[in-house]
């Protein structure tokens, strides 16, 4: 004979069990879903997550449960920026400081004008012999110099090159067109440029003969580019 009263008692404990599961887990932060065979969380008429002692316990946003993101989530959830490079200079305007650049311009990589293979030969007054000691006007082409790179919107990256005759030994000659590189480089530094590579060729780039005295002084020389 079928009890009526045994079943309405099953299914009070039943619900009773979900009850006492769901105030049980309002205090973990780790609730445990019922989930059914593909492993997709239980809900019920009103959509709601049916919590279950002995079910899964994760974290589910459709349940309420605020869920962690990571940085790595994050920047792949966000929409990657159109970006353009409206005056064809190379940089893309997201990175360009200097937009309007005008055609053809050389860009240093923020997207500024720069003076481009900007080049001074210092031989308006040569070196006197075995000397790195820069004549007046030498540091008046210097400074002509500097002026013009400081001029441009852009940063210039500046090499100096110091040259010798070829009188005397090779070795010590390198070194001589060194210092005088160098010499020359201190001076800009003092005119406000940064960004300053030196070197020394010594007696290897000759302009001139080293057979006459004339060829000799040319090539006591610096030559200073941009780029």
């Amino acid at each position: 004979m079928f009890d009526s009263n045994k079943k309405i008692a099953t299914v009070a404990a039943a619900v009773g069990l979900i009850l006492g599961s769901t105030v049980a887990s309002a205090e973990d932060p780790m609730r445990a879903y019922a989930m059914d065979a593909e492993k997709t969380v239980v809900t019920n008429a009103f959509g709601e997550c049916w919590e279950a002692k002995g079910g899964v316990r994760q974290l589910i946003e459709k349940c309420g449960d605020v869920v962690a993101v990571t940085k790595e989530e994050e920047a792949k959830a966000k929409p990657v920026p159109v970006d353009g490079d409206d005056d064809n200079d190379g940089v893309p305007n997201s990175r360009d400081k200097c937009p309007n650049t005008a055609a053809g311009a050389t860009v240093d990589s923020d997207g500024c004008q720069i003076v481009e293979n900007l080049t001074i030969n210092l031989v308006v007054e040569e070196f006197d012999f075995d000397s790195a000691v820069l004549k007046p006007e030498m540091k008046a082409a210097l400074k002509d110099f500097a002026d013009k790179v400081k001029a441009s919107p852009g940063h210039e990256t500046v090499t100096v090159i110091g040259h010798t005759d070829s009188t005397g030994p090779a070795a010590y000659n390198m070194k001589l067109s060194l210092r005088r590189a160098q010499a020359a480089a201190d001076y800009l530094t003092s005119l406000g440029i940064d960004s300053i590579t030196v070197k020394g060729m010594g007696e290897t780039q000759p302009i001139a003969s080293n057979k006459t005295r004339e060829g000799r002084a040319k090539n006591r020389r610096i030559e200073i580019t941009t780029h």
